[in-house]
């Protein structure tokens, strides 16, 4: 089966191009149900190759599709690398994409552009398949350029909308920003190693000196900062937040985020040979996870908090990947997909029950009107806080036990994050669905459950958020990690963790301890107090008025960047564009029109003037004659 992986990127090519092209011809039903199925058998596929390699000795397979690039010394085919990393991420994007698909059927059944939504769902989840198949650099590159377009263009789906298309434009340009460094990095690693594939690389990564290996991981993780929003260039994605909910829960919380996880993970001979890399990716995770988690605090809008919750949890796997923890950020990445894409979905079923409003504060006693999304999300939630036995409690404990080993100072921000995350968590599903609805009367009479086509997926996702811890169980429980041994032949340089059994403990019990603490403090506040937050900022103290207002980090970025750039670009407008180009342009058009002028006077109609020019000219022509000769 590993040899007919192509069939996997090809199913959803296909759904791409018939919806593409015939889309407007098919019945909404139909339409989604092609886009569905495509998804499904390429996930079919995806398990058959999981199942295969995890039985095979063979750990790494290469499928040589055909000769792609062949230009002097640079010789690049057109490979896929079936491995247990690429295997892995394949039932992810495929799984979670199909129950996306699904649930986009009955969230989006109203809206005019039905088939168009599903024509760009299919062709994200064919470029996130060649990104993570690909087995060099410029098939990685290839994906991961054409996720970027399809988020741009479903970040602005609907375009009438003015805000949203300036979303849309904000994260194409901040991706363009990371886009340039991972190019760099890929130039660099051609120069370095005379080769981008994979195994050629790799394989000689140690003979280049730490300067230069440090400067490719470097490149390689500025591509990921853009890709998977690390400080400074996150802001792109609380804004994408105006795309579609399914968008928000496919490609910004469950999928396409994570490619710069993935990436570094494929590259992480890299870091492990390079100190000085893994601390900047180690450091820049945990300011990253903090500084959003701290923002998460004071948003309102349902799905701005679990914007800024992805881009914390994105923080804490780029500190597993800092430290070392290369198939722990793996794991995170797995249950992560779990319940983020399960909250998301569940905010979306929350915004379709409130006819489409996202403000928590017009929300509340939502629970008795649909259950079916409460208990979802509540397990969801659940998940993300980190309590036991849920997958996210696993997964996170991980990630903060190699940080522990690693620096105790990363540690403590790491469990102050995991703290921030659970009470903001719950302070939305608290002022969500308890208490007294805060609505108007319209809505608290338009308020029913989603369809089955969105509450089964709801269910599926729960049941996975609760089960998924099974996949990284710890090992002093003498039970088998499997993630950590599934990944042993993709992780070059792996960094055994050797921390006490006790100690580890010990980190368990304050990570749950921490997090009970802190949801029975949201409990208070916000069920037994009924503690709600302020209508309007000018209630809010300097403090949470920082906060809400993001730290202000958007209109900085507007004072020192853009305004600079667009009076930077007056200024050459001015002087290159309108006095230099247009001048000289326009002053051959004058010139030519002036001699043309002139010329034309000497067409007079009187023939003594002819023959009088004809002779002179003769004349000039035979003197230049004989000066030449």
């Amino acid at each position: 089966m590993i040899k007919l992986i192509a069939l996997v990127p090809l199913f959803p090519l296909l759904g791409f191009l018939i919806n593409g092209f015939f889309g407007k011809k098919l019945s909404k039903g139909l339409s989604g149900t092609i886009a569905s199925v495509s998804v499904l058998a390429s996930f079919i596929v995806s398990v058959l190759v999981f199942v295969e390699l995890n039985h095979s000795e063979q750990k790494s397979h290469i499928v040589n599709l055909f000769s792609w690039i062949n230009s002097g010394t640079l010789i690049i085919p057109f490979e896929f690398l079936v491995d247990p990393l690429s295997s892995l991420f394949l039932l992810i994007i495929t799984g979670i994409g199909f129950l996306i698909h699904v649930y986009s059927i009955g969230y989006m059944h109203d809206d005019e552009g039905f088939s168009r939504f599903f024509t760009y769902l299919n062709l994200f989840v064919f470029f996130m398949l060649l990104l993570v198949l690909g087995n060099n650099y410029l098939i990685m590159f290839v994906g991961w350029e054409g996720v970027g377009l399809c988020s741009y263009l479903l970040i602005g789906f609907w375009f009438k909308n003015t805000a949203f298309n300036n979303a849309a434009r904000k994260a194409f340009v901040i991706n363009r920003i990371g886009d340039l460094g991972f190019l760099l990095g890929i130039i660099l690693i051609f120069v370095t190693f005379g080769s981008v594939s994979f195994d050629h690389v790799f394989d000689k990564a140690g003979t280049a000196g730490t300067s230069v290996i440090t400067s490719i991981a470097l490149l390689l993780f500025i591509g990921a900062m853009g890709k998977s929003a690390q400080v400074p260039l996150y802001t792109w994605l609380p804004d994408a937040m105006a795309g579609p909910t399914p968008v928000s829960a496919l490609i910004h919380a469950a999928t396409m985020v994570t490619a710069g996880i993935y990436m570094v993970v494929r590259s992480n001979i890299f870091y492990s040979i390079s100190d000085v890399a893994s601390e900047v990716v180690a450091i820049t995770g945990i300011i990253t996870a903090l500084f959003a988690a701290t923002i998460g605090l004071m948003q309102n809008d349902i799905k701005k908090i679990l914007a800024y919750s992805t881009v914390s949890q994105l923080g804490l796997m780029f500190l597993g990947l800092g430290v070392g923890a290369y198939s722990s950020a793996v794991f995170h990445v797995t249950t992560h997909a779990f319940f983020k894409a399960l909250l998301f979905l569940g905010a979306g079923s929350v915004i379709h029950a409130m006819g489409g409003e996202q403000d928590i504060r017009k929300m509340g006693g939502l629970k008795g009107h649909i259950k079916i999304t409460f208990i979802t999300m509540l397990l969801g939630t659940i998940a993300i806080s980190g309590l036991p036995p849920f997958s996210g409690f696993f997964s996170k404990d991980e990630i903060l036990a190699h940080t522990y080993e690693h620096s105790k100072i990363l540690w403590v921000l790491g469990m102050i994050t995991s703290m921030l995350t659970a009470f903001y968590m719950f302070r939305m599903l608290f002022i969500t669905f308890f208490g007294k609805f805060r609505g108007t009367h319209e809505q608290e009479h338009h308020l029913h459950e989603s369809p089955k086509s969105m509450t089964i997926p709801l269910i599926v996702l729960a049941a996975l958020s609760v089960l998924g811890g099974v996949l990284g169980l710890p090992e002093f429980w003498h039970m088998p990690n499997w993630m950590h041994h599934n990944l042993e032949p993709v992780i070059l340089r792996p960094d055994p963790s050797i921390l006490p059994h006790d100690t580890e403990w010990m980190l368990m019990g304050l990570a749950v301890a921490s997090a009970a603490a802190v949801i029975f403090f949201a409990n208070r506040m916000y069920r037994v107090y009924n503690v709600l937050p302020a209508e309007r900022e000018e209630q809010l103290k300097p403090m949470q008025r920082l906060i809400y207002n993001k730290y202000y980090i958007d209109e900085l970025f507007d004072k020192i960047i853009r305004k600079p750039l667009d009076v930077l670009g007056e200024i050459f407008h001015k002087l290159v564009d309108v006095a230099m180009l247009d001048g000289i342009v326009n002053g051959v058009g004058v010139a030519v029109k002036g001699i043309g002028s002139g010329v034309r006077l000497l067409q007079q109609g009187n023939i003594g003037f002819y023959v009088i020019s004809m002779v002179i000219g003769v004349v000039c022509i035979l003197l230049l004659t004989f000066i030449i000769k």
